[in-house]
């Protein structure tokens, strides 16, 4: 659980990451998973030129890489690419372990995977994805203790401890707590954003969860494939994407396979219909 206090609202992950990414020493060593999301990984790629180290490494040997030598792990909650769920419980484990502190990208399971952010230091999510939210909306919670470390380089009057009297002027007075990063909303996407998690929210994520792993999976069984047990699963199917195009099933290409996903929109009436595409 994480207290409305500790988030930060931006419009971007990467925007939110390069928050922590700009307050780094030119001493850190980032550790972060080979072909995960570049919003994730690009804040820290950007800033090695002034002697920040990026050590990438392929997400299955992520955690075992986690020494006294890292400062900070940076990855994906679910890999875009694929799906894959990172073990959020030992990836804590092992960097409290070590002293690392850890960044957690939860744009891809934020709406339905059940996540508890209060164990990583930092937790970034855009709301256009799972939370069904427009673009320009995105959050960021911050460890209390670290909020006083990050620079707020895109700090305006909304960051400020009273919003109508931080609009002119100096000194500069910003907010106590992690609403010191806040930027300026775009408000039409605040205003969409603010129904949809609302929406959400009177909903068990639990049950979210178990309704889409389980069309996900049953899509795998019925294409004699073993499950995946995510809301987001991958074929390896030269074709499929126009097989599932031609009758109105929409997917993506990613990292060379097709990409589907399951919500709370989908049933198993969507599963018969890719099935018969598919077959």
């Amino acid at each position: 659980m994480v207290e409305p206090s500790n988030v930060a609202i931006g419009a971007t992950t990467s925007g939110l990451v390069g928050i922590v990414a700009a307050s780094l020493p030119s001493s850190a060593r980032v550790l972060i998973a080979a072909d995960d999301f570049t919003s994730v990984t690009f804040p820290f790629l950007g800033i090695a030129a002034r002697g920040v180290t990026v050590i990438e490494v392929p997400l299955a040997d992520l955690i075992d890489s986690i020494d006294d030598s890292i400062d900070l792990v940076a990855v994906s909650s679910v890999q875009s690419a694929n799906g894959r769920v990172l073990d959020f419980k030992e990836l804590s484990r092992k960097a409290r372990e070590f002293g690392a502190k850890v960044l957690i990208d939860t744009t891809q399971s934020c709406g339905w995977l059940p996540v508890d952010c209060s164990l990583f230091d930092y937790t970034v999510c855009s709301a256009y994805k799972w939370l069904l939210s427009p673009r320009g909306v995105a959050f960021m919670s911050v460890r209390p203790s670290l909020v006083e470390a990050l620079i707020p380089h895109g700090a305006g009057w909304y960051a400020g401890e009273d919003i109508w009297n931080s609009i002119y002027g100096s000194p500069l007075r910003l907010a106590k707590k992690a609403r010191r990063l806040d930027t300026s909303p775009a408000w039409f996407s605040w205003v969409g954003a603010a129904a949809a998690i609302e929406f959400l929210a009177d909903m068990d994520i639990k049950e979210i969860y178990e309704h889409n792993v389980n069309l996900a999976n049953l899509l795998l069984s019925e294409l004699g494939l073993p499950p995946q047990d995510s809301a987001i699963i991958t074929l390896d199917r030269p074709d499929a994407e126009l097989r599932l195009k031609a009758v109105g099933v929409r997917t993506a290409i990613r990292a060379g396979k097709v990409r589907a996903s399951f919500h709370i929109y989908n049933n198993e009436n969507d599963v018969a219909l890719a099935v018969n595409a598919l077959a």
